[in-house]
């Protein structure tokens, strides 16, 4: 498999998304279809990450289940298991001793900034889990072990990158000489696409969460084409005509959030699709809305239902493309062991 060996003059991704199940729109645009389209051009690794998922309790069967769904979702988007590495997280135990490495790099003062401990935690800090606390390090373990160049997220993931090229960085100026080439390329984020941070259709203001109680809240990757319908029909809009520029969409949330979808989904500029609509009203937005969005999104519903007729034929994929992503993670691993002292 020599297409896959490192090579350092050529970009590689790494992504991940946790097997929380019910995926949605904000998924599927935030990261899936960004996925879709860089694997075309880019070495592309995506897991799905167990391990992460563990940080707060989770049901065993249900998280196997969350996990066979995801990949399901992740294959029907369009996913070419041939062209690029899908796999879980779990299956491949040099996610988990890099990360044991670079907690021993990692400075807690950096883990003490990370915000979204902070928003996990909540009032609750002392009762969260260390793994909770010390998963951004596992996330800059993910990206590392494969050597990665860049890394799919969107906004509010920025900063876990910029931990895991501060620990990057650290870790080459611990272990790597002067007249040495440093052993990691420092990682950078690309934020690709119109609809980087898909928010509720309840309320824009709010980010789309699978955990909303509100399901009218987002457009889940299992709807039918009715319930895709209904939940656009009754998104929460504004009274005034559709803006012209930008500037005139800044202080209008909803309409914001609906616009950036359509501009996504249709592969346009925000700035397009404003010209396209410009004065019109959401009773004429609306239905062009749903006719994209059906037409999107039905397709992986259906293609969901088929993949979860047979769980063995998703575990199947995952398994091998475990095995394609050790042949990678093995030899680095193994030259870190190396670097750091130990004896391999």
């Amino acid at each position: 498999m020599k297409n896959l060996q490192l090579d350092g003059e050529k970009k590689r991704i790494f992504s991940g998304v946790q097997p929380t199940g019910n995926l949605h729109l904000g998924n599927y645009l935030g990261a899936i279809k960004n996925w879709v389209n860089l694997q075309n051009d880019i070495f592309s690794i995506f897991s799905i990450v167990d391990l992460h998922a563990i940080t707060v309790p989770q049901e065993p069967l249900k998280l196997k289940s969350s996990t066979h769904e995801v990949a399901a979702a992740i294959i029907a988007s369009g996913i070419d298991i041939d062209k690029s590495i899908l796999f879980n997280q779990s299956l491949v135990k040099e996610h988990s001793e890099l990360a044991w490495i670079l907690n021993c790099v990692c400075r807690i003062g950096w883990l003490n900034r990370m915000t979204q401990f902070k928003e996990k935690a909540g009032k609750n800090k002392e009762n969260a889990t260390v793994g909770l606390y010390g998963y951004p390090v596992l996330m800059a373990a993910d990206i590392l072990l494969y050597k990665s160049t860049h890394v799919p997220v969107g906004d509010d993931q920025k900063q876990h990158i910029e931990l895991a090229r501060d620990i990057a960085s650290s870790f080459n100026n611990m272990f790597t000489s002067d007249n040495e080439e440093d052993f990691f390329t420092l990682p950078k984020p690309q934020i690709i696409g119109e609809a980087k941070r898909v928010m509720s259709l309840r309320d824009g203001t709010k980010k789309m969460s699978k955990s909303d109680a509100s399901d009218a809240s987002r457009i889940n990757l299992t709807d039918t084409k009715e319930e895709i319908s209904n939940k656009i029909k009754k998104a929460k809009t504004d009274p005034h005509p559709l803006p012209s520029t930008l500037q005139e969409l800044k202080d209008r949330p909803e309409a914001h959030n609906l616009l950036s979808i359509y501009s996504s989904l249709s592969d346009q500029t925000l700035e397009k699709v404003l010209k396209e609509f410009s004065g019109k009203g959401f009773s004429y937005f609306k239905p062009k809305l749903i006719d994209l969005a059906v037409e999107t999104l039905n397709p992986i519903s259906l293609e969901m239902r088929n993949l979860l007729k047979d769980t063995n034929q998703i575990d199947k994929v995952l398994k091998n493309g475990a095995q394609k992503a050790r042949e990678i993670a093995e030899p680095v691993l193994k030259d870190i062991k190396n670097l750091v002292g130990f004896i391999n």
